[in-house]
């Protein structure tokens, strides 16, 4: 077999699994700890739309100035747009602090 034969079957070969590949795209909703009741379900809502899809969603939220003092509700919100959304997705990665932001990774269910 000639080297220019077996590049060109590489390469086709290279080009079909490219072709048969999946890519999970990631959608990012964003809040903030002062965020209102109904502005949080309507990000819900959308981020219900993502997971069923078959996109990730990564929910941050974002902490300015002296809200960092109060973690706490940031958690809480985390929490509760977790449990709203358990019957379309898990959690892939728990709630974790980077820099002045919680994030949290949702994935869609595998039980459709």
């Amino acid at each position: 077999m000639d080297f220019g034969k077996y590049q060109y079957q590489k390469a086709k070969r290279e080009r079909e699994a490219h072709r048969t590949r999946k890519e999970i795209e990631v959608k990012e909703i964003r809040m903030r700890p002062i965020t209102g009741d109904h502005d949080v379900q309507t990000k819900e809502r959308r981020a219900r739309e993502f997971l069923q899809a078959g996109c990730k969603v990564k929910v941050r939220i974002r902490f300015r100035g002296r809200e960092i003092g109060n973690v706490d509700i940031g958690r809480k919100q985390l929490e509760r747009f977790a449990r709203d959304l358990a019957d379309v997705s898990v959690i892939e990665q728990a709630a974790s602090f980077e820099g002045p932001t919680i994030l949290m990774v949702l994935a869609p269910s595998r039980s459709k």
